[in-house]
């Protein structure tokens, strides 16, 4: 099924290039599988489901082809390691002559607390370097992105540290539903664009 589905979205298959990219940024590999840093990768694990079919695309980047209310999806976990995430999004964004508008970026944020998400259409890093990177490699701030709350470590913890340990027990339990609601939040940007996902879901959390 998934070279089927894949060859469909390639360009020159039946339909074109997918209509959009849901990234999610994290870092690959079992060490880092339940950090903080990662929560991008949670989320599109979450759209993908336990169906969904995973497969790497020139070492760059693991993707899943997906349909989402008839529009054709591609979820992205890049495998350049966070801080050279823009090496795999630009890419796959040539691969599929898509524009930065096209796609979601899905990442972990220090300043908002555990249990909250926020989306906005663009803008500038806020200090995260996968956001960074993504920003110099395309030289644009014009895609949107999907926030997932983790708070700022306790006074004097080190924030590399931090965003690189895995969440708590207690973090855990608060997060089953935010996963949910991130995942439904990129559906809608999916389905109905970014103003509208940030009016039904900014206010949720």
């Amino acid at each position: 099924m998934f070279k089927r589905l894949l060859e469909w979205l390639r360009p020159g298959g039946r339909n074109g290039s997918p209509d959009k990219l849901i990234i999610g940024l994290g870092n690959p590999g079992h060490r880092y599988a339940q950090t903080r840093h990662n929560a991008g990768f949670v989320v599109v694990e979450r759209i993908a489901g336990k169906n969904g079919e995973w497969k790497d695309y020139r070492r760059l980047a693991s993707i899943c082809p997906e349909k989402i209310d008839g529009t054709a999806v591609i979820l992205v976990r890049p495998l350049t390691y966070m801080n050279l995430s823009g090496e795999a999004v630009e890419a796959l964004l040539s691969h599929w002559n898509l524009d930065p508008e096209d796609m979601l970026v899905i990442h972990d944020d220090l300043d908002l607390p555990v249990g909250s998400i926020r989306l906005r259409p663009g803008g500038g890093s806020g200090g995260h370097k996968g956001v960074q990177s993504i920003i110099d490699c395309l030289q644009c701030q014009s895609f949107a992105r999907l926030r997932i709350g983790i708070g700022r470590p306790p006074a004097g913890e080190d924030v590399v540290d931090y965003v690189l340990k895995p969440f708590s027990l207690e973090e855990r339990s608060v997060l089953e539903d935010v996963w949910e609601l991130a995942a439904d939040a990129a559906r809608c940007w999916v389905k109905m664009g970014i103003e509208t996902a940030m009016n039904r879901y900014n206010r949720r959390s």
